[in-house]
C-alpha cells in the first residue's frame, strides 16, 4: 500500500479492522435511511407558495419599505440590454465580474442580480453567532492580493467574510451595477436576436412584486451551491406556538445580540432547541449554550469534530512568508488542493498545514489520480476506508477525552468514512455537552417524531422549548445537476428545450463543466463534469478567469466589431465532438464514484437517494449517461492543469465561434 502523508500509516490497519468498521458504518447508515430521502424537506418554492411557511424566507437584513414611497431606481429598466448578466452577488458573481473587467470587458457592460439585499451570497444570508469558514481565510477569501487585505485570523468569522465581499464590490465599482432584492424567474435564448431574454421580478421588502425583463448577450449563473435553505416537513410544524427560524435567517430580535455581538441576552430565561448537528450547529451550539437557560440539541447523525486550532494572523509572518510575492494566493490554494487530492509526489512544503491537508482519504470524494477498474471498486473502497480509519479512530477517541458522560460521548461519535459527510473542526463544541443546562437528544438516527404547540417529540418524549432553531442545512448540491436547477430557473436554449431536458436526453454534456452546446453564450461554475473541492472560492476564481479568457479570445478570433446596439457581436458554444471527448474523461473515472454508495444519508448523497438511483436497473444507454455525469475524477490540480493547457493553446479548440453581423 502506498505511503500517504497524514499521521500513522494506513498499513497498520488490518483487513479485520476495515471489515469491522464497514460493518459498523452500514449498521449506523441503515438506521438513517428513509424512503422519502430529499422529499422529507420543503424547498424554497414550496415555502414561497405556503402562507404559513413564507416567514422562513424573509430577509431579516433589509428593512421593510414604505409601499407608498418611490421605489429606488434599478441600473436597468424593463426591457433594457446588458452585455453580461451575472446571476448571483456572492463570491462567485463578484469573481466573474472582476475577472471579466480585468480581461477587458467594460464595467458598464456588466450587470449583477441577486435576491439578497447586498453582496455576500451565503455570507450575506448566514449571520448566526459563531459563524466562521472552515477553510483557511488566506486561500478562501477572494482577491486578497487585489484588495491588499490581511485577514484577522487563520479562519475568518462571518462578518469579515461579508465585509470582504463588500470591499471587492467597492474596489471594482460594482455597486451601481447590481440589482438586489430581485429574482430571475427564467431565461430563453432568442435565435432571432442572438441574446438571452431573462424574466425577473423585483421583490423589495414591503412592496408588491414588479416583473421586468433584461436582455443579455452573455448569461452567467453563479447562484452558489449552499444557498437554498431546506426545512423538514415535520408533523405539527405549523402548530408550534414558540419562535422558530432557520439558522440562515437568524432572528436576533428573538435571541438578542447581533451579527457582531454574540451575547444573546433575550435567551437568558428561555428553553432553546436546535435541530441538526452539521457544520452550522457545530459553530452555533457553543454560543447558544452561553446564553440560553436550557439548550436541547436534537441529533440524527453526529458530525466528525476535529481540532480547529484558530489563531490570529501574525502581521510579520503575513508579510514575510504568506503575502510576500505576486501570485501568492493562487500558489497557496493550489498547494492546499494538492494535499487534498493526495497527489504524488506531494509539494515539499505544506503551506496551509491544517487538518484538511492531513486527510488523504477525502480524495475519494473530490478526486485523485488513481485509475480504478469496475472490478477493483471493492478493494479501492477498502483501501480508502483503511486510509481514513486511523484518523477516524483518533477523532472518535478525542470525544472520550473531552465529554465527561460516557453515554453522551458514545452518541457524539461519527460512524462513517470522512467523505460521507463534511468533516467539522471546532474546539468548543464537544465541551459544551459537559454543561449542566445542555442536553443532547439523540434520535438514534430516526430524527424528530413531530412538533407540538409547545415543543419537540423524540422517541415518544416531549421536550418543551420556547425557541426552536432549524439547523437543517441547504438543498443538496446533487440536486443542482444543471445551471437551471442550481439557480431554480428554467433555461431554454436554441432548440426551445430546457437544459434539464437536454441533459435528460443526451446525458450531461459540457465542455469543462462550464458550457453546453445549444445554449450559446451561457456559462456556469458546475459540479458535473467539473472539479470539486473544499476551497470553493479558488474553483470559482478559476472558472471565472477561464470564462473571461474564452470571451475575450473569441472576440479577437471572430473579428468582433462593436456596434451601438451591442459590443459583442458573436456567439460561442462547444462543438459536439469536444463535449463527447470531455464526457469520456468522466467515464474513464466513473467507477471511483461508487465510493458514495453505502454512505450515511447527507446532502452529499441526496439523503441516500443517490444509492437508489445508482443501484436501480439501467439500460446500457442509461448507464452511459450516468457514467459521464460525475465530477472530474482525477482531482482539482489535474483539472486546473488540463484546462490551463487548453487555454495556453489559444485556438479555442472545441468551441464554435460565429459572428452575427
Amino acid at each position: 500500500m502506498s505511503d500517504h502523508q497524514g499521521g500513522p500509516s494506513a498499513a497498520a490497519v488490518t483487513a479485520s479492522d476495515v471489515g469491522a468498521a464497514m460493518h459498523k458504518y452500514k449498521e449506523e447508515r441503515d438506521k438513517r435511511i428513509r424512503r422519502d430521502a430529499t422529499t422529507q424537506y420543503m424547498d424554497e418554492v414550496d415555502m414561497r407558495n405556503n402562507e404559513s411557511m413564507k416567514h422562513f424566507l424573509e430577509d431579516p437584513w433589509v428593512p421593510s419599505e414604505d409601499p407608498l414611497s418611490p421605489a429606488p431606481a434599478r441600473p436597468l429598466q424593463d426591457g433594457a440590454r446588458t452585455e453580461v448578466l451575472i446571476l448571483g452577488a456572492g463570491y462567485g458573481g463578484l469573481l466573474y465580474a472582476v475577472r471579466l473587467q480585468q480581461a477587458g470587458v467594460l464595467l458598464e457592460d456588466i450587470t449583477i442580480i441577486d435576491s439578497a439585499g447586498d453582496f455576500g451570497g451565503t455570507w450575506y444570508w448566514n449571520r448566526y453567532p459563531g459563524l466562521m469558514c472552515d477553510v483557511e481565510s488566506y486561500i478562501y477569501m477572494p482577491l486578497l492580493e487585489e484588495t491588499g487585505y490581511m485577514p484577522k485570523h487563520k479562519y475568518a468569522y462571518g462578518s469579515e467574510l461579508r465585509e470582504q465581499a463588500e470591499r471587492v464590490a467597492d474596489k471594482f465599482n460594482l455597486r451601481d451595477r447590481a440589482i438586489f432584492q430581485s429574482t430571475v424567474d427564467g431565461a430563453v435564448w432568442s435565435n432571432e436576436d442572438n441574446e438571452w431574454v431573462v424574466s425577473c421580478t423585483e421583490r423589495r421588502k414591503g412592496r408588491h412584486p414588479v416583473p421586468f425583463t433584461i436582455r443579455a448577450t452573455f448569461l452567467i449563473t453563479a447562484s452558489g451551491l449552499l444557498h437554498y435553505l431546506k426545512v423538514p416537513k415535520f408533523d405539527g410544524l405549523d402548530e408550534f406556538k414558540g419562535r422558530i427560524f432557520h439558522t440562515s435567517r437568524w432572528d436576533f430580535n428573538c435571541t438578542g445580540g447581533s451579527p457582531t455581538d454574540p451575547h444573546m441576552t433575550k435567551l437568558a430565561d428561555k428553553k432553546v432547541g436546535i435541530i441538526g448537528t452539521g457544520a452550522t450547529a457545530i459553530q452555533a451550539v457553543p454560543q447558544l449554550a452561553k446564553s440560553a437557560k436550557e439548550l436541547y440539541v436534537f441529533q440524527r447523525t453526529p458530525s466528525s469534530v476535529d481540532v480547529r486550532g484558530q489563531e490570529p494572523t501574525d502581521p510579520a509572518k503575513w508579510a514575510a512568508e504568506i503575502a510576500h510575492k505576486k501570485g501568492w494566493q493562487r500558489e497557496r490554494a493550489l498547494n492546499f488542493s494538492s494535499f487534498l487530492a493526495d497527489v504524488h509526489p506531494k509539494p515539499d512544503v505544506n503551506m496551509v498545514d491544517d487538518a484538511w491537508t492531513r486527510m488523504p482519504a477525502y480524495s475519494a470524494l473530490i478526486g485523485n489520480t488513481r485509475y480504478v477498474k469496475p472490478e477493483e471498486v471493492p478493494s479501492y473502497i477498502g483501501e480508502m476506508v483503511a486510509l481514513d480509519l486511523v484518523q477516524a479512530d483518533r477523532i472518535r477517541a478525542r470525544v472520550d477525552t473531552i465529554v465527561q458522560d460516557p453515554d453522551t460521548a458514545s452518541k457524539l461519535k461519527a460512524w462513517y468514512p470522512v467523505w460521507c459527510k463534511r468533516p467539522t473542526f471546532h474546539d468548543d463544541y464537544l465541551p459544551t455537552f459537559n454543561l449542566p443546562h445542555v442536553t443532547l437528544v439523540d434520535t438514534n438516527g430516526k430524527g424528530v417524531d413531530r412538533l407540538t404547540p409547545t415543543g419537540v417529540v423524540v422517541n415518544g418524549k416531549e421536550y418543551d422549548v420556547d425557541v426552536l432553531i432549524l439547523s437543517t442545512g441547504f438543498r443538496s448540491p446533487g440536486a443542482s445537476t444543471t445551471p437551471g436547477a442550481g439557480a431554480s430557473i428554467p433555461l431554454k436554449g436554441r432548440s426551445g428545450r430546457t437544459i434539464e431536458e437536454h441533459f435528460h436526453n443526451e446525458g450531461v454534456s459540457t465542455l469543462f463543466g462550464m458550457m453546453s452546446r445549444d445554449f450559446p453564450n451561457l456559462f456556469w461554475p458546475g459540479v458535473r463534469q467539473a472539479s470539486v473541492g473544499v476551497n470553493v472560492t479558488f474553483i470559482l476564481d478559476f472558472h471565472a478567469t477561464t470564462v473571461a479568457q474564452i470571451i475575450t479570445n473569441a472576440a479577437t478570433r471572430s473579428g468582433n466589431v462593436p456596434t451601438p446596439a451591442r459590443r459583442h457581436n458573436f456567439t460561442l458554444e462547444p462543438t459536439l465532438e469536444a463535449q463527447h471527448d470531455w464526457g469520456m474523461r468522466m467515464m474513464a473515472g466513473a467507477a471511483k464514484g461508487a465510493f458514495i454508495l453505502g454512505c450515511t444519508p447527507s446532502y452529499l448523497n441526496m439523503e441516500g437517494a443517490l444509492d437508489q438511483y445508482v443501484l436501480s436497473p439501467m439500460t446500457p444507454e442509461e448507464q452511459f449517461k450516468a457514467a459521464k455525469g460525475g465530477a472530474f475524477p482525477t482531482g482539482l490540480p489535474d483539472y486546473v492543469n488540463t484546462v490551463q493547457e487548453w487555454t495556453r493553446q489559444g485556438d479555442l479548440k472545441g468551441i464554435e465561434v460565429k459572428s452575427i453581423l
